[in-house]
């Protein structure tokens, strides 16, 4: 009777009981199928083992026990939302390791690039997915508000000083958080190719650090515009604070309603929550505000392959109506809209590292983000981390750089100029230090 059940409602007179497996079998199957290298064990609620996978030094061993029977219902239902809650709720309890163990462990049994196309179980989507990407005015803001109206405080325990929320860039894995955030920075200075006096619009700016560091570098004016009331105040105290706040201007304002022209565009993490339905205006927007010559920087988190969904926890408790598009979504929209594209990098690896850094971070500050919030709260935080930055450590997750201009004079012929601006604005080594 440990793998399977008697189902009495089927029972018909004259008949054989009908029989079938109980969902622990279940769901012990599936995983078994799945992992094939580290060592799962689960503790279902009655306290019987079930062993899954081999030992595997790249991989780690995790022990997990259920709290109640309810938790195996859930994760068959669908796994990443029943999973999520049940950790969250402290009936998913990881006893061996931690809870990114338990998602490496999984997520690196199912790297996407060696995935065949069968439909992994893992995934689940439907109709409400596509129906949250309609991030209309009241819903864009509701939905900004619900992830960066947190308490200021949370942000400053596990961001660097700067508070960059987005993928940093890593010259080498050992490159600290800091140094890979100011990298990342100079980075997307240098692909704006910008000259002294020009007008900047920063598109989802944040606390304002990427657009005080244009404005340092570059000695540009730059407005930044955000849907966060929390992060408005920050940025804007940051200006005054600097002194710039005549030149670095912040303002609570939708995509939608700015008027230009503007030289460049900047925009670091926001995409992601525009939508599908909207790409087209969104592109088509950012045209009209670019002057003739003007160039646009979008870095997005994307997907590898085809287009894809959110899932059902990511949507529920960190970004609602947020989506990560594929490059062809990006791409197809924007040439729609006569916005040429003149340069695309992929950043695969770089935001695993970012996360794995925040979540380490969030580790060593639990108990003053408890006193914030509370341990649910907390372990919702540390599902969050830890699931992102497998997805983009072994899922299909990454981050796109894209760069746009209006016309194809706009650059120079070659991007030698990208180089030659990090190089000044300290962030690349030249070929002689890396000799050295």
């Amino acid at each position: 009777m440990d793998q399977q059940v008697r189902h009495g409602a089927s029972q018909q007179p004259g008949r054989a009981p009908a029989w079938r497996p109980s969902p622990i079998f279940l769901l012990v199957g599936h995983l078994r199928r799945l992992i094939r290298r580290g060592e799962l064990l689960i503790i279902d609620h009655r306290g019987r083992p079930h062993a899954i996978g081999a030992p595997d030094e790249a991989f780690p061993s995790v022990t997990i026990r259920f709290a109640d029977a309810r938790v195996t219902r859930q994760i068959l239902r669908d796994p990443a939302l029943g999973a999520g809650e049940a950790y969250m709720d402290g009936r998913l309890i990881v006893e061996r390791g931690e809870i990114i163990d338990l998602v490496t462990l999984i997520k690196g049994n199912a790297q996407w690039e060696q995935r065949g196309r069968k439909r992994n179980w893992l995934k689940r989507s439907g109709l409400k997915a596509r129906v949250d990407r309609l991030n209309w005015r009241s819903r864009s803001r509701r939905n900004v508000a619900h992830h960066y109206d947190l308490s200021g405080r949370l942000y400053e325990l596990f961001l660097d000083p700067d508070r960059q929320y987005s993928c940093a860039y890593f010259p080498s894995e050992e490159t600290t958080l800091d140094a890979a955030q100011a990298a990342k920075k100079a980075h997307i200075a240098a692909k704006l190719h910008l000259r002294p006096g020009q007008r900047v619009l920063d598109i989802g700016c944040g606390w304002g650090g990427m657009a005080l560091y244009l404005n340092r570098v570059a000695d540009v004016d730059v407005l930044g515009i955000t849907l966060s009331e929390e992060q408005l105040a920050v940025a804007r105290r940051r200006a005054e604070e600097a002194g710039v706040a005549d030149r670095v201007r912040f303002e609570l304002r939708d995509y939608r309603d700015v008027e230009g022209p503007f030289d460049r565009i900047v925009s670091v993490g926001m995409f992601e929550h525009v939508g599908p339905p909207q790409y087209e205006g969104f592109f088509r927007k950012c045209r009209e505000l670019l002057t003739e010559d003007g160039v646009m920087l979008l870095h997005t988190i994307g997907r590898y392959g085809a287009p894809g969904t959110t899932d059902a926890w990511t949507r529920k408790y960190i970004f609602p109506g947020g989506y990560s598009p594929s490059l062809s979504e990006i791409l197809e929209v924007s040439q729609s809209t006569r916005l040429m594209a003149t340069d695309v990098e992929v950043l695969r690896v770089h935001y695993a590292l970012t996360l794995e850094h925040w979540y380490r971070r969030a580790e060593e500050h639990r108990a003053e983000i408890e006193a914030l919030y509370d341990p649910r709260f907390f372990r919702m935080w540390q599902y969050y981390l830890a699931g992102a930055a497998a997805a983009f450590r072994y899922g299909g997750l990454c981050n796109f750089q894209i760069q746009f201009a209006r016309s194809r004079w706009a650059l120079p012929l070659t991007r030698d100029y990208m180089i030659e601006e990090e190089r000044r604005l300290g962030q690349r080594p030249s070929a002689e230090a890396l000799e050295a």
